[in-house]
């Protein structure tokens, strides 16, 4: 094991850039895990950096960043008990699997990844995570009508799994780039049904010939930032009742906002937001080894990871179509750069170490 490692900071003005520091030591309850592929978020991590960049702050003011990733345990620190030095795992958590070559990761958020998955999927395990518990969330059942709103990387693997759950699903965004994506994994097998450009299509008569008249009984909405025409698009897709008013259920999984009236303006619609990847991300406790009841949380974390990877093992979830670009550590500056301004042009950033 190497004293020093590469990581992936960024500051407050939003530059990024490749660094040395030290190594560090698990943490009681952890693992350390020398890494070996890490996916960027491009929502949730390179989100807001245009804005940061039109308001720059401190530029002493640098952070790693990264939340998922793969590799293989090297160390640990307590009782880790579930796992063994020379395990390959998928570590997920904001702060902890990190965009860097070695990374020490609370072991409730890890799983060990099967012999069939490489460790270029593996490195996706929160965002599939993420979108695991937002289809969980929405009740999703076989023979259901499900639209997804965004066809990023979270949107993609909810479409993926919600087909998995037996739902008919389509897919909608802006970007050619995702469309085409999302109908690769059609034509492979996987994912959606049928994927709808909104910037040129009116999905709505499309979603009524989909369902047969009957409407759609879900829909997700996977993306960030107003998402106020997405959520009454979606509405207006759900099933109608003999009373006009509209029925079924909307799943915020991403970081939106929206502005509508309810009561008598929304329906009979269940507006339900997913949180991350489920009951314990964010419970030092629980990430570091305490567990809940099973019984009255059948769905913790760690279980929607090893869950996530099951269903790569098994073809169910495919990412290999989503990985667009895999570039060394040391040039995670440019393949971020790509992401945030030519969005069209990528979507699965891996960095290889």
């Amino acid at each position: 094991m190497s004293e020093t490692r590469k990581v992936v900071v960024m500051n407050e003005a939003g530059r990024i850039w490749t660094e040395e520091q030290e190594t560090p030591a698990p943490k009681l309850g952890q693992l350390l895990v020398e890494v070996r592929a890490s996916m960027v978020s491009p929502g949730t991590e390179l989100g807001g950096v245009k804005r940061r960049r039109e308001n720059p702050g401190a530029e002493a003011r640098q952070r790693p960043f990264g939340y998922t990733n793969a590799g293989v345990v090297v160390g640990m620190e307590g009782d880790c008990d579930e796992f063994e030095i020379g395990d390959r795992v998928a570590g997920m958590g904001g702060g902890y699997a990190l965009h860097a070559t070695y990374a020490c990761v609370p072991h409730n958020l890890c799983a060990k990844i099967p012999d069939d998955v490489a460790d270029e999927d593996a490195a996706s395990i929160h965002l599939a995570a993420t979108a695991l518990h937002a289809v969980q969330r929405g009740r999703i059942r076989i023979g259901e009508n499900v639209v997804v709103a965004g066809l990023g990387i979270v949107g993609q693997f909810a479409c993926q799994i919600a087909k998995t759950a037996g739902a008919y699903v389509i897919g909608l965004d802006q970007l050619p780039l995702r469309i085409g994506i999302a109908d690769f994994c059609l034509n492979d097998g996987a994912g959606i049904h049928r994927a709808i450009n909104v910037s040129e299509t009116d999905p709505i008569p499309i979603a009524n010939e989909f369902t047969n008249g009957y409407g759609m009984d879900c829909g997700i909405i996977a993306f960030g930032g107003d998402a106020t025409s997405a959520f009454q698009q979606i509405r207006a897709m759900l099933k109608t009742a003999p009373d006009t008013h509209k029925m079924g259920r909307i799943v915020i999984v991403g970081g939106a906002s929206i502005t509508h009236g309810f009561a008598a303006g929304l329906g009979n619609v269940d507006v339900i937001s997913a949180a991350r990847t489920g009951p314990g991300y964010h419970d030092e406790d629980y990430e570091h080894g305490a567990d809940y009841p099973p019984v009255f949380v059948p769905w913790p974390t760690q279980r929607n990871l090893e869950l996530s990877l099951r269903l790569m093992s098994e073809g169910k979830i495919q990412v290999q179509p989503l990985i667009t670009d895999v570039v060394p550590i040391d040039q995670a500056s440019e393949a971020c750069e790509k992401l945030i301004q030519t969005p069209n042009e990528a979507l699965g950033v891996v960095f290889s170490m």
